[in-house]
């Protein structure tokens, strides 16, 4: 009688990879899960845009990264040209299974939520597609855009609203085109990465009549955070960490 071969891993029982989303900026975000996945975790990694810093990740949750865990700061560059993001996800991805069949119980930080244009989902699907051996959990965390939202005391979507996220587009035709669906769907829009583009997006908003219709929002969560107003913002050139929810129009029944 033959006995079927059993399936061999590299990973022992104990160890782990968690993807850990930090929230955007403010500690006191930071989930219950998130905070006992960290306290748990013997490695602590985290992304950075440069060799030696720190990572925003690392510093919003640094209160509960205590000085007996090991760090692993994972380079991950702010740069268009694909074949760079592709080596440093690869890079990345590989020392986080290297250090879990090490033994180690691996919390990956990422700032927001772990699964909206975050570093964390590129490791995700390459550890799924390399390494779909590699003990995996995933912990969400808020999001800039609600964040936000909350700090505005203003509503993201009611009744049948629809809620349009994507970044803000790189030119006027194809952002006018998203403002005008946007209108005749009743859809709310969160345009997320404004940064440079606000140069010209608010003298188109202003245009439209959409400024006082429009919540701005500036670091949410950092100690420097602004929310306001679109109409309170000058066309300069905002921080990279920018956003802009768009409501132009409410549902007919309202308190």
């Amino acid at each position: 009688m033959l006995i079927p071969e059993l399936a061999t891993s590299s990973f022992m029982a104990t160890s782990s990879l968690t993807l850990v989303g930090v929230g955007p900026g403010d500690p006191s975000l930071i989930t219950l899960s998130a905070v006992k996945a960290i306290q748990k975790a013997t490695l602590i990694a985290y992304p950075v845009a440069n060799q030696g810093d720190d990572g925003i990740a690392a510093t919003i949750a640094a209160n509960w990264i205590s000085a007996d865990k090991k760090r692993l700061p994972l380079l991950f560059p702010m740069v268009c040209e694909s074949e760079s993001r592709k080596r440093a996800w690869r890079d990345a991805s590989e020392k986080l299974v290297a250090s879990v069949e090490k033994g180690e119980d691996v919390a990956f930080l990422c700032q927001g939520d772990i699964s909206l244009f975050a570093s964390a989902s590129y490791v995700l699907l390459y550890i799924k597609k390399h390494h779909p051996e590699c003990p995996l959990k995933l912990i969400p965390g808020v999001t800039a855009l609600a964040a936000a939202a909350a700090a505005g005391a203003w509503p993201l979507s009611l009744q049948k609203d629809q809620l349009l996220v994507l970044p803000t587009p790189e030119d006027p035709k194809t952002f006018e085109k998203i403002i005008d669906d946007a209108a005749c769907c009743g859809r709310v829009l969160a345009l997320l990465k404004l940064g440079n583009r606000w140069t010209w997006v608010r003298p188109f908003l202003e245009r439209k009549g959409l400024l006082n219709e429009s919540l701005f929002a500036q670091r949410v969560g950092f100690s420097d955070q602004k929310v306001v107003m679109a109409s309170e913002v000058a066309a300069s050139v905002r921080p990279y960490f920018s956003l802009l929810l768009i409501r132009q129009g409410w549902p007919e029944v309202l308190p």
